[in-house]
């Protein structure tokens, strides 16, 4: 198709601004390349899902008509978080699922995840959907549509899966005006919980704040509101409630990399000896607790697929981003669920009783940035990234599954190139101020030197 904006084919998912580069056009032939890709490789069903932005109920027809014509028929779950639409998938006679959701990104965008099976389409597969799209050769058939309410069968498997204990808990639920809430916040009623909400409204135009949990200025409301109720935690989801944030009862943010810990410990307690997944970025500190806690803990490379796909080679319990994805394959499917993490996190709460503060109290002392980026040229980045760790090994031990993790004497130094913008993405952790700086300072001069 002439026209269509190659770039909007990233590495997990197909995404671009509203109007610009995802027309009715351009998305009726979007849905037709993947619905073609999913009769080449033997899919037929495809449960469908949209997010609340201005431009999906309009998606979802264009998505229908396409995956019509190719000969697949649907499955339309409404209007859910994607988590819902990966539950459809996992539980109901499909060969495929297709979210359309903007996630965290700014209102004037939407795009496309995408499964095949079970597995999240990544990287080689989403070009392959590209070459579909410009070569325009699509398959030819016809298909049905079935609405079906998946979100009640969701909620009553969570509410049968988790075991709250006696602890009652006033819990506040920001939901950033993204599609989480519409499903959170009566599931953890159903659950017991006294809950406060905040911007539980889906409102494509997120009024209020930006529904992205990694960055704190997006975490002021719910510290806020934690404090003025006396709440003793507040969770808080993303766009589509794939990532999760956590503000304990003094108003702190637990990062996703101390959510582990809390998750895996309790994992540990009935898993003795089980296997963890944490993404480059994650503290060292969360590595040694697995170790010290008698679990193997395995670091891995940073995007949701790549996760899964770790996941399932070496059966990890549970995995997790410091982006906030926690993924469970304990008792759950092994996709990441911001709204069933919560779940979890409440069931060990209330079997417990010390408040979410105390539960990271004993690790450590360590200081850190949060993650850091830096613009630079799409086609530079990468070369960047290869040549920093090429010069540091000369000096250094430095981890190369993804980007160069560099280890001194007293911490750690991250730079990778991001799979999804034109930056490098890093992070820097050590044992005081002074050692975090002189880390910092060694290997952003090399960065700079280099770039």
């Amino acid at each position: 198709m002439a026209g269509i904006n190659e770039q909007i084919f990233r590495e997990y998912d197909i995404r671009g601004i509203v109007g610009t580069d995802l027309t009715e056009e351009t998305v009726l032939t979007i849905a037709t390349a993947i619905g073609t890709y999913f009769r080449q490789h033997g899919a037929k069903t495809v449960a469908l899902g949209r997010d609340a932005r201005e431009s999906s109920p309009t998606f979802r027809d264009l998505f229908v008509k396409g995956l019509n014509s190719v000969g697949c028929s649907v499955l339309d779950v409404g209007m859910v978080p994607t988590p819902v639409l990966y539950f459809a998938v996992f539980t109901k006679p499909v060969d495929a699922g297709v979210m359309i959701t903007g996630s965290h990104n700014p209102a004037d965008y939407n795009g496309f995840k995408l499964l095949l099976g079970k597995d999240s389409l990544h990287g080689e597969e989403i070009q392959n959907v590209k070459q579909i799209a410009l070569g325009g050769n699509f398959e030819q058939g016809t298909g049905t549509v079935e609405e079906y309410d998946i979100t009640t069968e969701y909620m009553n498997y969570i509410a049968e899966n988790v075991k709250m204990g006696s602890r009652k808990l006033k819990v506040v639920v920001d939901s950033g005006n993204g599609i989480g809430g519409i499903v959170g916040v009566p599931l953890y009623r159903k659950l017991g919980f006294d809950i406060v909400e905040l911007f539980t409204e889906p409102d494509a135009r997120f009024p209020n704040h930006h529904p992205d949990p990694t960055v704190l200025k997006n975490l002021q409301d719910a510290i806020a509101k934690v404090k003025e109720t006396s709440a003793d935690l507040a969770i808080c989801f993303d766009g589509d409630a794939d990532r999760i944030g956590v503000v304990d009862e003094k108003g702190g943010v637990l990062w996703g990399d101390e959510l582990m810990v809390i998750l895996s410990r309790a994992i540990l307690k009935t898993q003795p000896g089980a296997t963890f997944i944490a993404d480059v970025k994650c503290s060292q500190r969360l590595f040694d607790d697995i170790e010290a806690k008698g679990g193997v803990a395995v670091m891995w490379k940073a995007g949701h697929s790549l996760i899964k796909a770790k996941m399932k080679e070496t059966h990890a319990a549970l995995a997790g981003e410091m982006s906030g994805h926690v993924f469970y394959q304990d008792r759950w499917f092994g996709f990441d669920d911001a709204i069933y993490t919560g779940a979890r996190l409440l069931e060990i709460l209330t079997n417990d009783s010390k408040p979410v503060s105390e539960y990271l109290s004993d690790l450590p002392h360590t200081v850190s940035t949060p993650e850091l980026r830096t613009e630079v040229a799409e086609e530079k980045k990468f070369e960047i990234v290869k040549k920093l760790t090429e010069a540091f090994k000369q000096t250094n031990k430095v981890i190369d599954i993804d980007g160069a993790r560099i280890l001194f004497d007293k911490g750690w130094g991250l730079v990778r190139a991001s799979n999804t913008q034109p930056v490098l993405v890093s992070r820097f952790e050590a044992l005081d101020d002074a050692s975090l700086k002189q880390i910092q300072d060694t290997v952003e001069a090399k960065v700079k030197e280099l770039s």
